[in-house]
């Protein structure tokens, strides 16, 4: 880990405590239940778990972190009152991001998470279709696939350069390329729209296989972070082939369409494109240059992105 962690760690609970005192809460018994991409804080005993990110891209500071933020706890609240199984925020405190000491944070229920069980991620793509069926109704805006994420793959090729020890320059070269190819559809919805002639709908944004959690009430959804327009191919990017058709089977079930082989080439080749850049936030997070390998080496296997 960074020589600055155990203190970014310290510093993001700290932050959850004294918000959470603000609020009026019991936090003597508070513990940090996660500690990666957020700092995720249980501020026992109260029912409240404290969520803050820490390891973000450049220019991703606490005002735009705000604003994703704000979608998501008003998309999850949604689909709790519409009766779809997901980690509320929490009822106890106001429903918006908190600014805290240069942080900004949002707070959700807590639940029980069930750790002993095995993730089925083949089942789980088939109850991602449910979540698309229930998010087809949401009445809010969302903008078109932010969780694509343009500016930070940007950001990140441009400080690649600087690393050639995170990124041989051929790779960059090649992820650059890609990228010009790619960054037009990701960025302008007419422009993907005439390319690719799919329904857009509210979609979880992040793996949301990965992120369908045990709890002893059953499974729920949970880490709405990403939540965007775009088209449902985005969801199953980068699971295969076995939790496609898991989804396939279940959509057909439920009436909704299939997934359409040219938009998931697409949405693999941007995925593929964000773990190369994700390489950018090793000095923050050292052990993503392990976690991250079989994917760039995986991506290197692929032929070149725009045909």
């Amino acid at each position: 880990m960074p020589a600055d962690a155990p203190d970014r760690t310290a510093r993001a609970l700290n932050a959850a405590v004294a918000a959470g005192r603000d609020f009026g809460l019991d936090v003597s018994g508070t513990r940090v239940l996660h500690d990666l991409f957020s700092v995720v804080v249980h501020l026992a005993p109260a029912p409240v778990v404290a969520r803050v990110p820490v390891v973000l891209p450049p220019g991703s500071g606490p005002t735009a972190q705000a604003a994703r933020q704000r979608a998501e706890l008003d998309v999850v609240a949604w689909l709790a009152e519409q009766g779809q199984p997901v980690i509320p925020p929490s009822p106890l405190v106001p429903r918006e991001p908190v600014q805290r000491d240069g942080f900004s944070m949002t707070f959700w229920q807590f639940t029980e998470i069930v750790e002993t069980t095995e993730p089925d991620y083949v089942r789980n793509a088939g109850l991602v279709a449910d979540l698309h069926q229930a998010l087809r109704a949401y009445p809010g805006e969302l903008p078109f696939l932010s969780a694509a994420e343009p500016q930070m793959v940007t950001g990140a090729l441009a400080d690649l350069a600087a690393r050639p020890d995170l990124l041989d320059p051929a790779d960059l070269a090649r992820a650059q390329q890609e990228w010009e190819v790619l960054k037009p559809l990701v960025r302008d919805r007419t422009a993907f729209e005439a390319e690719y002639p799919v329904e857009l709908q509210p979609v979880h944004g992040d793996a949301p296989p990965f992120n369908i959690v045990p709890t002893p009430d059953g499974e729920l959804y949970a880490d709405f972070e990403l939540v965007s327009l775009g088209p449902v191919e985005w969801d199953l990017a980068a699971f295969g082939s076995e939790c496609e058709a898991a989804y396939d089977r279940r959509a057909q079930e439920l009436g909704l369409r299939a997934l359409d082989e040219q938009v998931l080439r697409f949405v693999n080749a941007v995925g593929n494109l964000r773990s190369v850049a994700c390489l950018s936030l090793v000095p923050q997070l050292p052990m993503l240059a392990d976690a991250l390998r079989p994917a760039i080496e995986q991506w290197r296997l692929q032929p070149f992105a725009g045909g």
